[in-house]
């Protein structure tokens, strides 16, 4: 869907005192990731709440971005069109994709007429979405990632477990291992140091890019009024990547419309500060179509829906397709500085991805809405404002419940709905766990309630409840 802005390099965020396993593929223990998603994590949401600071106007910003992503989606089909026209008009190619298997077969289809056996690519969601890598790999082509992180992940023949930071679960001697390992130009003696590990990647990415007939990209944004597509990065590998080549393809998805090009002056304010923390991303590219003698020649642009128009649809959880992928829910989610990407079992982790995954592939993820505390710090921090907890609790509705919790919700709703019934109930419950207590816990229950206490402490009720204790004291 987006090329998000990254942050360079992962391993400069993680301390290099973890033991390191000998097989680059091997995940680290959750003790260890969990203190690497910490350290980064933390160091990116201390600046980016430092920058977002100092701005006077960071909540009228929201508020625009937010009216603007929505009247995206009031508009899509007509921005679409309009997007399609332009980019024409300025000598791109547009191309519509239903789903991942037609975006692929386009995108290997214009790879081949353009006499290529490989291509490099920019960071990409969209292409990590519709895995274009194991496509390509399938029908006989070669996809190079070339931001670092990325480049590390597709070393180590892995997948990415942060929006931002896609390597964040290694530290820098795995990375270095990896790259001896894996990467067959690598210099003798490299150390972990990142900018030696910068600097090794480097000098193997020149190489590709100077070769590369084909790239492909993604996009942050398209703008309709214009037909120009805009990448943020923080690397230059997308700068090389977008000028180089002959041929340039770039998949988007149709929620990364804007209506006019003034909208980026909101858009480019919000998502560096609450990606990466910084006031400005160094590298914007912004190309309107093909130009003689200036980058690409033939330029395709694949417009990838992938179930986006079944989330607009729903006008709740319509909100998702706002997301500028800025990663800053992430950085602030208890549960995934918990867990990580990797537990997600999709492409977008964390908050967004459990708003997001269930919607775009409806069956397969129905259980991402209950990872979340539901505390409110990812719509707090949210630059374009998605109500995550709304979405949470609206997806978790509409989602399957079997017949036994069903059963015990209507229950439950018929006795706190009769204040007496559900005095009784607290009374009875309070006597009934009497034995327990002092220990303040119910660790074993029998069946049904087996399913609770098997993963989970069941506190006992306390001696006294509110109403008790409001009926002594509180008047």
């Amino acid at each position: 869907m987006t090329t998000e802005p990254s942050f360079v390099p992962a391993a400069s965020l993680i301390p290099a005192d973890a033991p390191f396993p000998k097989a680059a593929k091997v995940a680290l223990g959750m003790p260890q990731l969990r203190k690497n998603l910490a350290h980064a994590t933390g160091t990116i949401r201390a600046k980016r709440a430092g920058v977002a600071g100092e701005l006077d106007d960071w909540e009228p910003l929201r508020d625009a971005a937010a009216a603007i992503k929505a009247d995206v989606q009031h508009r899509l089909p007509e921005l679409a069109v309009e997007f399609e026209r332009n980019a024409t008009a300025a000598g791109a190619q547009v191309h519509w994709a239903r789903d991942a298997k037609e975006a692929n077969e386009i995108a290997a289809r214009l790879v081949r007429e353009a006499g290529a056996g490989e291509v490099v690519k920019v960071k990409s969601m969209a292409t990590q979405e519709i895995e274009l890598n194991e496509h390509f790999e399938n029908v006989g082509l070669k996809a190079y990632e070339t931001d670092l992180a990325e480049l590390i992940v597709q070393l180590a023949e892995d997948k990415p477990s942060h929006i931002l930071v896609p390597a964040i679960h290694y530290n820098r001697t795995q990375i270095r291992d990896i790259f001896d390992q894996r990467m067959g130009d690598a210099p003798s003696g490299l150390t972990d140091e990142p900018a030696a590990l910068a600097e090794a990647a480097r000098l193997h990415l020149r190489r590709r890019f100077l070769s590369a007939k084909v790239a492909v990209s993604g996009a942050n944004f398209a703008v309709a009024e214009t037909g120009s597509l805009v990448v943020v990065e923080s690397e230059g590998n997308g700068r090389m990547c977008l000028t180089m080549p002959e041929t340039l393809i770039s998949i988007v998805g149709i929620e990364k419309l804007l209506p006019r090009f003034a909208d980026l002056e909101v858009f480019m304010q919000l998502l560096p500060r609450s990606s990466t923390g910084e006031r400005m991303n160094p590298y914007t590219s912004v190309w309107t179509g093909a130009r003689e003698g200036d980058g690409p020649k033939d330029v395709h642009v694949i417009l990838l829906d992938n179930g986006r128009t079944g989330v607009l649809a729903d006008e709740v959880g319509r909100q998702a397709l706002s997301c500028i992928r800025c990663s800053a829910c992430l950085n602030v989610c208890p549960v995934y500085e918990r867990t990580g990407g990797h537990a997600y079992g999709h492409v977008y982790p964390g908050p967004i991805g459990a708003i997001l995954a269930p919607q775009l592939e409806p069956g397969r993820h129905d259980d991402l809405p209950y990872a979340s505390s539901l505390c409110g710090a990812c719509y707090e921090v949210c630059p374009v404002k998605i109500n995550i907890p709304e979405v949470l609790v609206h997806l978790r509705q509409q989602g399957p419940h079997q017949a036994g919790e069903q059963a015990a919700m209507r229950a439950a709703a018929a006795v706190m709905s009769r204040p007496g019934l559900w005095r009784a109930a607290l009374r009875a419950a309070r006597l009934g766990s009497t034995p327990w207590r002092r220990k303040g816990f119910l660790r074993r229950l029998p069946w049904p309630g087996s399913r609770w206490t098997v993963s989970r402490d069941l506190p006992v009720p306390p001696k006294e409840d509110f109403r008790d204790w409001w009926k002594e004291r509180g008047r």
